[in-house]
Formats: C-alpha cells, sequence, structure tokens
C-alpha cells in the first residue's frame, strides 16, 4: 500500500475559490468555510438545500429516508457550507465495483458484516461556479475504505487476497439536495497510513450521460477519537497505530470530519463543492 502519495488534480484554496465564484460570489466563501456552522443565506437555485443541511439525522438506517423528505421543503435559499476541497490521490485500491448501495458494509456474496464502530457518513455536494453554489444532483459517490483491521476488499496484496470480496464499497447518487448517503465502520489502520476513508465524486457515468466529471479525495478523522473507538475490539487486536494524523504524507485538515456520538455508533456529515465545467 505505498503508492497513496501521489497528488492528483488541482487544489483550490480560498483566493481561488473566489475566483471561481466571482466578486457576487465572495460572500458566500466567506460566510461558508470549514468548520462554519452557520450557512449564508441567499435567494435563487438551491431551495430546500438549507433545511435540508441542517435536518439531517444522526442515525443510520433514517438517513436516506429524512433526506428524502427535505427535498419538498420550500422557500428561501440557505446556502450549504460551499467549501472547495483539496483533491487528493486516488490509492492503489479503488475497484470501480458499481455496487448503489446505502449499507457498505457487508460482502454481497457471502452477506458477512464487517466488525467495527457503526458510522453513518452523509456527503452534501454543491456545484460552484458563475457567483453560484447549487445542491448537484445526479452525482455519483463512491467510497471505500478498510476494514477493522485494515484489509481492503477485492484485491489482491502481499499481506492478504480479498479477491471477489466486496465489503466497505459502493455508491449513492446524489438527490435534488445534493445528498449522498451511507452506512458503515470507523475504518481502521494500515502501515504507513492514518486513518481514512477514500471518495470520488463523478457525473456522467449513468447511463445516456455524456458530460464526464471525477473528483477523487480522502476523509480523514480527529486523533483523540481515533483513539477511543480503536481502544475498542476489533481494532484494538491489531495493535498499535504507527502513523497519526501529522505524520501522514497525505493528510489535509480541510478534509477533517467532524464526527458526532450516537445511541449507535457515531455520525458524520461532509459538505463539499465542486468546480465543474
Amino acid at each position: 500500500m505505498d503508492n497513496d502519495d501521489r497528488q492528483v488534480g488541482q487544489i483550490l484554496g480560498r483566493r481561488e475559490a473566489l475566483k471561481v465564484l466571482g466578486a457576487a460570489g465572495a460572500a458566500v466563501v466567506a460566510g461558508c468555510v470549514p468548520g462554519s456552522a452557520q450557512p449564508t443565506s441567499i435567494s435563487g437555485a438551491g431551495a430546500a438545500y438549507g433545511a435540508a443541511a441542517t435536518a439531517l439525522p444522526t442515525g443510520t438506517t433514517e438517513v436516506a429516508a429524512q433526506a428524502g423528505e427535505a427535498t419538498s421543503a420550500a422557500g428561501s435559499v440557505a446556502l450549504p457550507a460551499c467549501v472547495v476541497r483539496p483533491e487528493l490521490t486516488e490509492g492503489p485500491y479503488f475497484v470501480d465495483e458499481r455496487l448503489n448501495r446505502l449499507d457498505i458494509r457487508s460482502d454481497p456474496g457471502t452477506g458477512v458484516v464487517e466488525a467495527g464502530a457503526l458510522l453513518a457518513l452523509t456527503f452534501r455536494v454543491s456545484r460552484v461556479g458563475d457567483g453560484s453554489c447549487i445542491p448537484l444532483e445526479g452525482a455519483w459517490v463512491d467510497i471505500w475504505h478498510c476494514n477493522a483491521l485494515g484489509v481492503y476488499s477485492d484485491v489482491s496484496d502481499p499481506g492478504f487476497d480479498t479477491s471477489g470480496q466486496q465489503f466497505l464499497r459502493g455508491y449513492q447518487v446524489t438527490d435534488a439536495i445534493g445528498v449522498a448517503a451511507f452506512t458503515t465502520i470507523y475504518p481502521g489502520w494500515y502501515s504507513g497510513r492514518t486513518l481514512h476513508i477514500h471518495f470520488k465524486i463523478r457525473t456522467g457515468v449513468g447511463e445516456g450521460e455524456t458530460s464526464f466529471y471525477d473528483f477523487t479525495s480522502q476523509l480523514f478523522f480527529d486523533e483523540a477519537l481515533n483513539d477511543r473507538v480503536h481502544a475498542q475490539q476489533p481494532y484494538a487486536s491489531k495493535g498499535r497505530r504507527d502513523t497519526l494524523n501529522r505524520a501522514d504524507r497525505i493528510y489535509d485538515d480541510q478534509l477533517l470530519l467532524a464526527v458526532t456520538e450516537t445511541g449507535q455508533g457515531y455520525a458524520a456529515a461532509f459538505d463539499i463543492g465542486l468546480q465543474i465545467d
């Protein structure tokens, strides 16, 4: 697993994002920085996004249903945290399985569910450009990551061979308010990397679509939470992690998830704005 450190794509910082949005969008980015708790209200496109962004549940099986209900909300637009994030390497283990499913924990062939702390992960995807930031509907969001013991599915590696298995892989299509939700587990670790989840957002991959766009990056976790989760089984059986966030060659705090604890496990929502030509 030594090919994860190649930078790909363009990293858009605050200044570049302002250029993308133009003068009319300067206030948008200013009011929607990473960690911002209050969205900026504007009028125009993307009705109901703000209502959905603040009403997403912290459970797991209810995520998709409640997000769908929010789609029908009306009124003025409350802009989400329209943040242009860094694009990072795909890594060696992306497999285009095309598994459309909310719960990615199991292997479809055997039905075996990967053990680990439950994680409800929600993406809120927007399209940034021309002074606007609107929900991106119809985008494919893929996620994939290792299990509690650091093993990926459907790959042949010197340390393991999971060819044909498909646990902890899947995609969802963003709805009318740009939401794609997953049920997974808190990731494990392997030597040389901090804890992370890979994700890819694509357009143009559905039947009849022609305008292709591909954005790939990774999500990271707070170290104090990593320690708490990995003190539990089955994570603890792998031993102490050898690479923390600060030593990881890819880690970027713009991609750090804000995770909350729920009655069932953990939940996190990730806002991302994409510049699509």
